[in-house]
């Protein structure tokens, strides 16, 4: 008994830290907007692209503890890969699900040993560490296919995607000084964009069709929407291998310490971001 009340305990401390470090984290990224400095969340959405299939707050871990980090996995997925974590590296603390059966009682899952028995599953989260592939040697790991500023193919999987969400998509000689319009179930380019050019400003109006158009939209202030659907453009530009430059980074000037309200946006920018990139990357991508 002592025993688990110990490893109890131990659990208890790693997730109490991790929240601690997300919400230091979120503090710290909120202080830097509201003193007019970009380059925090330019990291973040930079983490984002890199990390699209997890949460909102296990990307705002990661980017908090190893804003370098480029893959991460936990100590045993790395030896499946033939790869060992290096002597004395600190791991970086994020959450993991897990899915638990639900009893009446304390008693009857102490004795259950049979996995696929039928009941009730309650989703929790434990705070476990993962380690960056640069805290690791071995066996080299398979190079992801990138873009180096040609974004055709990802261009044309792009336009599919916002065919199959019953968007229509058209192009104009002129639109003033903008080079893209959404308008709520329409999106209208600039003739004449770079294949770079056309995935970034489809891949920002598609973030206004998505969140800030239909039934429930959170529009916001036009401010919020601009740095929403820019900060998803980064991000999608950023997984497929694009140069961004500053693009992002010029528009993120807003929250003015609102904590709260930036939480939200990027709880929203990455969901959005993570579905676009998973549509037109799909075939790309090995489960990790």
């Amino acid at each position: 008994m002592a025993h688990e009340n110990g490893t109890q305990n131990g659990t208890a401390e790693k997730a109490k830290r991790a929240r601690e470090i997300a919400d230091q984290a979120l503090e710290n990224l909120t202080k830097a907007l509201d003193q007019g400095k970009s380059e925090s969340l330019t990291v973040y959405l930079a983490a984002i692209a890199k990390f699209h299939r997890y949460s909102f707050g296990n990307i705002l871990l990661i980017a908090s503890q190893r804003p370098d980090a480029s893959r991460v996995a936990g100590y045993r997925t790395w030896q499946t890969l033939d790869r060992f974590v290096k002597h004395g590296e600190k791991g970086i603390l994020i959450f993991a699900p897990m899915l638990l059966k639900k009893r009446t009682n304390e008693d009857q899952l102490a004795r259950s040993t049979d996995a696929d028995q039928d009941g009730e599953k309650i989703l929790r989260f434990r705070a476990v560490y993962v380690f960056d592939v640069s805290q690791t040697d071995g066996k080299p790991l398979p190079e992801h296919a990138t873009v180096n500023g040609d974004a055709a193919g990802y261009t044309d999987r792009l336009k599919a995607f916002v065919s199959s969400r019953g968007i229509q998509l058209e192009y104009a000689d002129t639109l003033g000084s903008a080079e893209g319009l959404s308008t709520g179930g329409k999106i209208v380019l600039l003739n004449g964009l770079s294949s770079a050019q056309e995935l970034s400003v489809l891949a920002h109006e598609l973030a206004h069709e998505m969140l800030h158009h239909g039934e429930g939209a959170q529009r916001g202030t036009k401010t919020v929407r601009e740095t929403e659907a820019e900060a998803v453009a980064f991000v999608v530009s950023q997984a497929v291998g694009l140069d961004t430059n500053t693009a992002a980074s010029d528009y993120i000037q807003l929250y003015a310490g609102d904590k709260d309200t930036l939480a939200a946006s990027l709880d929203r920018i990455q969901q959005v971001a993570s579905t676009i990139i998973a549509a037109i990357t799909a075939s790309n991508e090995a489960d990790e």
